[in-house]
């Protein structure tokens, strides 16, 4: 789902190391409607847009290469963290746990750009 949506966003390039950089970066988008949905007591956006975000930590997963070194292994486990913390904070309606999975985007995309020079 998180690269479907993309697609229709117009998002798409043929460079798949600029389209993992644009599904962390819809990640940053959607955890950020997360908490506006959190502070207006939106439950129903809140959840939608959780599961977004879930969808897109999924999609992810999916193009981990595992055959390529620990480093795959290492962000499953991360991802799979990231979306127990965010089902949590659904929950709970727990903004600094969405902060947190916000800093670790950041830091994703930090060491994404830093890693393929976008």
């Amino acid at each position: 789902m998180g690269i479907e949506a993309y697609q229709q966003q117009n998002a798409v390039s043929d460079d798949p190391y600029v389209l993992i950089l644009k599904l962390y970066e819809g990640l940053l988008k959607y955890l950020s409607f997360v908490k506006n949905a959190m502070e207006n007591e939106n439950i129903e956006q809140k959840f939608n847009y959780i599961n977004k975000s879930i969808a897109i930590f999924d999609e992810l997963r999916n193009v981990l290469d595992f055959d390529g070194g620990d480093v795959a292994y290492y962000l499953d486990g991360l991802y799979l963290y990231q979306i127990e913390t965010l089902f949590s904070a659904g929950i709970d309606d727990n903004i600094n746990s969405v902060n947190q999975v916000m800093k670790v985007t950041q830091g994703l995309i930090d060491a994404w750009k830093d890693e393929t020079g976008l």
